[in-house]
């Protein structure tokens, strides 16, 4: 603590600096001024760094959602101006209308299943190809391709293998096993399957990738002690391998969700104008298309685009707040001093 005291000849206050434990010689104004100085600096290299990026988001992100929002509140066709204000009846009528519901039903149902059936498949794959093997390489790379396969190609190709008279059902046929033939596309029972089938080989890449970059920080010493202390295989990764993995699986399951309710090009490329009719697999995003833009509606369709970025953006904070939260804490630029 410092303390206060008066000199024999003048009795003027002295500052005790020796007794606080700082440092006797008076810091010159240069000195005084420097922390400053840096602050300035460092916000002018935040701005400089992070300001085009900004920028963009800003303009490419923010501005049409609210340019959306602003379009939402009118019946508007498109051509011209918007004249007729109708409040928030678009807004009414997307929440009351049955068929957007099931279409909000449907991303609900891909985003469950795309959890279901992708993450243990990934998680498989990666603890594979995580090993030394031969053709390690080629494997990862094979398994990688469908991702970066234009989605028109591969709905367009799925979508001539699973027609009645496709390959899928041909191969049936040759083998035997015609009576297991099915009209994988418009039966309402199977569709919502043959899309799942379909998203998983498309997207079943990307995770095997990310888990695979996880699993290089997972240290080998740890899987080594445990090995010497007799754990099989199967209960190191269970018990040290996949925990420390949590943090990678948990932010591809966010991407997945987030995904999964922005689905649009493969379900409108394979099933065209009858989704909603036919198939039970129409999206909150072919719903946006249909009602919005093939009916000149542009309007209806601005608000459909802003229930689905509130949707995503209710997802986003609510898994945040709930999921990620354990590894956010832990964070560097999130650490409590």
């Amino acid at each position: 603590m410092t303390s206060i005291r008066e000199t024999p000849l003048t009795g003027a206050p002295q500052v005790d600096l020796e007794a606080a434990g700082g440092d006797a010689t008076p810091s010159s104004p240069a000195r005084r001024r420097a922390p400053g100085g840096s602050d300035w600096r460092m916000r002018l290299e935040i701005a400089l760094l992070a300001g085009p990026a900004l920028i963009i988001f800003v303009g490419f992100v923010i501005v049409p959602v609210l340019i959306a929002a602003y379009y939402g509140f009118f019946s508007w066709s498109g051509i011209g101006p918007a004249t007729e204000f109708i409040g928030l009846r678009n807004y009414v009528t997307i929440l009351t209308d049955s068929s957007f519901q099931e279409a909000l039903r449907h991303n609900a149902i891909i985003a469950v299943l795309s959890l279901v059936f992708q993450a243990p498949v990934a998680i498989g794959l990666a603890l594979l190809l995580n090993r030394k093997m031969r053709g390690q390489s080629a494997l990862r790379v094979l398994i990688f391709v469908p991702y970066v396969i234009s989605e028109v190609v591969v709905g367009l190709g799925w979508g001539l293998m699973l027609s009645s008279n496709g390959a899928v059902n041909g191969f049936l046929e040759n083998v035997g096993l015609g009576a297991l033939r099915q009209d994988w596309i418009s039966n309402p029972n199977i569709a919502i399957w043959s899309l799942m089938v379909i998203i998983t080989w498309k997207y079943i890449g990307f995770a095997v990738i990310l888990f695979l970059a996880g699993l290089q920080g997972v240290p080998d010493e740890l899987s080594e002690a445990a090995s010497i202390d007799g754990a099989s295989y199967w209960q190191v990764q269970r018990f040290i391998v996949l925990p420390l993995l949590g943090p990678t699986i948990r932010i591809w399951a966010f991407l997945s969700i987030i995904g999964s309710f922005q689905l649009f090009d493969l379900v409108y490329i394979i099933w065209g104008q009858y989704i909603a009719s036919t198939a039970g697999t129409s999206t909150m995003a072919t719903y946006m298309v249909a009602n919005g833009r093939n009916a000149g509606s542009y309007g209806y369709g601005s608000a459909v685009a802003v229930v689905m970025f509130l949707t995503s953006l209710i997802i986003a904070l609510l898994y945040q707040r709930f999921v990620l939260r354990r590894d956010t804490e832990g964070a560097i630029t999130g650490a409590k001093i």
